[in-house]
C-alpha cells in the first residue's frame, strides 16, 4: 500500500507528478493500493482552490487511486495521541522563542523547560487548545536527543498553535499537529505498507522512525512502515520550490499556476506536453536515488515521439511574398491520388494529394532556389529550376 500526500498549499508541479507516478506505479506492479492523503495540517497556506486543482491534476496524470483523506479527518485521535505521549513523558510544553529554540538545537542545549512535569504539559496543551494568550506561546516538543548528530532529532516540534480558519475545519482547531507527528501516524493508521519519500529527507528517516515506534507504544495495533527513498525530480534552470513559484504567482510575474511557463502540471499540459510522454520520463528514471539535474530537451524528445505519428499534417503557404511556379510535364488539370499521411505510421491513414502545373511556393523557399537546380517536390517527384 502507497501513499500520496499532497499539500494543498499549491498546483501539483512536474516533482509531484514523479511522486505520484512513482507510487501509482508500484502499486500496480505489486497489485497493491495508492491512497490520496491531503496533508492539510498548515491553515495559512492551505485552500480549496488548490485541493480542487490537485485532483485535477491527479485526473489528468491517470492516477487510480483507492480514496482520498485529509490529515485533518484524524485531528481528534492525534489530540488524545498526543495526551498519551504527554503521559508517558515523550513529549513537554516549551515557551521558548522560535529563535532561541532553532539556536538551541544546533548547539544541542536542552530547553529550560524540558523537564516540565506531565501535569503542568497536559495543562499547557488544554491552554494551546483553547488559543489562549498562554496557550499561544507554546508549542509541544519531542523529547528526542538533544546531543544526537543527526540534528532531526534533537526535540522536534509535535504541535503549534495557528488561530488561521482551516479550509476544512474552520475554527474549531487551534493547535495543529506538525508533519513530523502525523505522518507516521496517519501511514500506519491508514495501512500503508511503504512510504516513499525524495531523498532530500533521509536525514529524517531515523526520526520517522523513532517517532513511529513511541505512537505505537502507547497506541497499540500501530503497524510498521517502510520508507523508501529516490532522488527529488531537477531540471536545470527551473525552479522547483512550492515557496518561490507561489512568489511567481503572486507577484504576477506569470499569469497564474497554469502558464505555460510554469512547471506545475497544468502549465506543461498548456505547453503541449503529452501525459503520456511525462509518464514514459518519469518510469524510465526509476526510483534511483542518484541526484541529477535533467535537461528539458529529453522530455520533449519523448513527447515528439509519441506526437509525430498522430499529429495532423497541414500545409499553407503564405499570402505575402507567394510566388507562382510552372511545373512544365504535369498535369494541366487538377489530378487527385491518395498518398498515406505519414509515411512511418500506416496508422495514420491516408491524405488526397492534389497536383496541377501550376503551385503556389513561400517567398522564402523562392529566394533559396538557384537556376538549373534540382529540388525535390514531396510527393510528386524532382524539377530542374529553370
Amino acid at each position: 500500500v502507497t501513499r500520496f500526500p499532497p499539500e494543498p498549499s499549491g498546483y501539483l508541479h512536474i516533482g509531484h507528478a514523479k511522486a505520484a507516478l512513482l507510487n501509482q506505479h508500484f502499486a500496480n506492479i505489486y497489485n497493491g493500493r495508492l491512497l490520496v492523503r491531503f496533508d492539510d495540517t498548515n491553515p495559512s497556506k492551505e485552500k480549496d482552490e488548490f485541493v480542487e486543482n490537485i485532483i485535477k491534476d491527479m485526473e489528468a496524470l491517470g492516477l487510480n487511486y483507492e480514496k482520498i483523506t485529509y490529515t485533518s479527518d484524524y485531528f481528534p485521535q492525534m489530540l488524545d495521541l498526543a495526551e498519551r505521549l504527554m503521559k508517558a513523558g515523550v513529549m513537554y510544553a516549551d515557551d521558548t522563542p522560535v529563535e532561541q529554540m532553532r539556536d538551541e538545537r544546533m548547539h544541542g542545549i536542552e530547553s529550560k523547560r524540558r523537564n516540565r512535569t506531565v501535569e503542568e504539559t497536559l495543562a499547557l496543551f488544554k491552554e494551546m487548545q483553547a488559543g489562549t494568550k498562554v496557550g499561544l506561546a507554546n508549542c509541544i516538543r519531542f523529547k528526542l536527543d538533544m546531543q544526537a548528530p543527526n540534528k532531526a532529532l534533537r526535540d522536534p516540534v509535535a504541535f503549534r498553535c495557528n488561530a488561521t480558519h482551516h479550509w476544512r475545519t474552520g475554527g474549531k482547531y487551534k493547535v495543529y499537529p506538525t508533519y513530523d507527528f502525523a505522518c507516521p501516524f496517519v501511514d500506519a493508521l491508514e495501512g500503508v505498507t511503504h512510504a516513499l519519500r525524495t531523498s532530500e529527507y533521509k536525514d529524517r528517516e531515523a526520526q520517522y522512525y523513532w517517532i513511529l515506534q513511541e505512537q505505537q507504544k502507547v497506541w497499540p495495533g500501530l503497524p510498521n512502515v517502510h520508507i523508501w527513498d529516490y532522488s527529488r525530480l531537477n531540471f536545470v534552470y527551473t525552479v522547483l520550490s512550492k515557496r518561490k513559484l507561489t512568489w511567481f504567482v503572486e507577484t504576477k510575474r506569470v499569469d497564474s499556476w497554469d502558464d505555460p511557463r510554469m512547471p506545475t502540471v497544468q502549465g506543461i499540459i498548456r505547453r503541449g506536453l503529452r501525459i503520456d510522454a511525462l509518464r514514459e520520463f518519469i518510469l524510465s528514471q526509476g526510483a534511483s536515488k542518484n541526484v541529477t539535474y535533467q535537461e528539458w530537451d529529453k522530455i520533449w524528445t519523448i513527447n515528439k515521439k509519441l506526437i509525430d505519428p498522430v499529429c495532423p499534417r497541414h500545409t499553407a503557404v503564405l499570402t505575402a511574398g507567394k510566388v507562382l511556379v510552372t511545373i512544365k510535364g504535369a498535369p494541366t488539370s487538377i489530378e487527385s491520388s491518395t498518398v498515406p499521411r505519414h509515411k512511418k505510421c500506416p496508422a495514420a491513414g491516408t491524405k488526397q494529394l492534389l497536383k496541377f502545373d501550376k503551385v503556389w511556393l513561400d517567398q522564402a523557399d523562392a529566394q533559396v532556389l538557384n537556376e538549373e537546380e534540382e529540388v525535390t517536390l514531396m510527393d510528386w517527384g524532382n524539377a530542374i529550376i529553370k
